[in-house]
């Protein structure tokens, strides 16, 4: 055999090699960029539902037996604090204001920001303030 018909087979099948490994890897990674896509998916549509659910217990909580409240006194707020409770509101004479912060699932952990806003009620932190807002214009 000619020595330039050796290497233009040599070359033939080197360069189909590559093209069969291009092709054949390409096809492993799609596939497998597609299950990480579907798995990424599915976790998402877990944690929204997770977000979901812990927001809906938050509100439901004035309903459950074993909360110490009347529940016609508490205000959901949701963000950055669950709740607030004005216990003898219902009858005609609040004694005291009590901020709930509701957490569900395993750690309970309260965040950074709702950590500094507990220091800031224990510390006495907070104030009343009153907006007059202008009548509005007859005409």
């Amino acid at each position: 055999m000619d020595s330039g018909v050796l290497i233009a087979v040599i070359v033939a099948i080197a360069i189909l090699a590559i093209w069969l490994t291009y092709h054949l890897t390409r096809a492993v990674l799609v596939k497998k960029l597609e299950a990480d896509r579907e798995k990424i998916r599915q976790e998402a549509i877990a944690q929204s539902r997770a977000v979901l659910g812990g927001k809906f217990a938050e509100q439901m909580v004035p309903y459950l037996p074993d909360f110490q409240y009347d529940p016609t006194e508490a205000r959901f707020i949701g963000s950055p604090i669950d709740l607030i409770v004005f216990p003898g509101l219902a009858g005609g004479d609040p004694q005291e204001i009590v901020i709930i912060e509701v957490k569900t699932g395993k750690t309970g952990q309260l965040t950074p920001q709702e950590r500094k806003i507990r220091q800031l009620i224990e510390d006495g932190m907070v104030r009343w303030e009153l907006i007059h807002l202008p009548a509005p214009a007859s005409g």
